[in-house]
């Protein structure tokens, strides 16, 4: 076939189908540079949303690049170059990543606002000028480590199941546990919404009024340490979380907060193969 002088062959044909079946971006240079990113995962990176929820941003027709409604996921941008806007407010641009652990207290609870009016995580991070995130929840009557950071993708993979983060628990129980109860623990209890797997539970003391143990787990359902125990005919009396990935609380005292180091940090995002 010919067009204008030239010959069209077949595999012309074929590239030129492709070439328009590809999803175009509304920022065609940010491909050319290699910064370009899906927009979800630029959303996440923002801490704005997790990557699933983008999407449904997206399809839902909430998030323009460069004034342009952007309904096809997939759709790459740079960010910090391009405009990206959700429901018509521009995202903010990349900043500095930061990573705090805190010492949380008893009586705070892990969130940026309550509508009850109770004591907020945040509070205690006094001169932290960015905005930043707990990765994942405490209890309000849990204590112990509670990481922060405004690194969407590295907060999403250490919070989802399927990297396994380790948690450790020094857990108080009510009454004597027995090495029966241990065992059980450490094969995994069935709970309402599933098998919780595996744990590493070993005994730290125990008396007749008390035990001490310290449990070690990689799922992270909704209040799982108290419900395992609860599956097991045991209550706990008091919780703290002592361990998350390879960080430690040390010897931070309750209510303040750190700086990771860098060492520290590379070994999470390593965690979470982002290293």
């Amino acid at each position: 076939m010919r067009r204008r002088g030239k010959t069209i062959t077949r595999r012309d044909k074929t590239r030129t189908k492709n070439e328009l079946a590809q999803p175009r971006s509304p920022s065609l240079h940010a491909r050319s540079k290699g910064n370009a990113l899906r927009i979800n995962q630029i959303l996440s990176l923002a801490g704005l949303t997790s990557r699933r929820k983008a999407d449904e941003w997206i399809k839902s027709g909430r998030v323009a690049v460069n004034g342009r409604l952007v309904t096809e996921l997939g759709t790459r941008a740079v960010w910090g170059f391009d405009s990206i806007e959700v429901d018509g407010a521009e995202i903010p641009k990349p900043s500095a990543r930061i990573y705090l652990v805190l010492n949380k207290p008893f009586g705070y609870v892990c969130s940026l606002s309550d509508p009850e009016g109770r004591r907020l995580v945040t509070d205690l991070l006094k001169g932290v000028t960015q905005r930043v995130y707990p990765v994942g929840r405490l209890d309000f009557d849990t204590l112990g480590l509670l990481l922060f950071t405004n690194d969407g993708e590295c907060a999403h993979r250490l919070t989802h199941p399927s990297y396994r983060v380790p948690r450790t628990y020094k857990v108080t129980v009510a009454g004597k546990i027995t090495d029966e109860a241990i065992s059980l623990l450490k094969r995994g209890v069935q709970l309402e919404d599933g098998p919780t797997g595996l744990s590493k539970t070993t005994l730290i003391s125990r008396s007749e009024k008390q035990s001490i143990i310290r449990m070690t787990i990689t799922q992270g359902k909704s209040r799982q340490v108290r419900r395992m125990l609860e599956a097991v005919g045991y209550r706990a009396v008091h919780l703290m979380r002592t361990g998350f990935g390879k960080l430690s609380l040390g010897d931070l005292r309750v209510g303040e907060y750190r700086h990771l180091e860098k060492e520290e940090i590379e070994s999470l995002r390593k965690l979470v193969g982002l290293v």
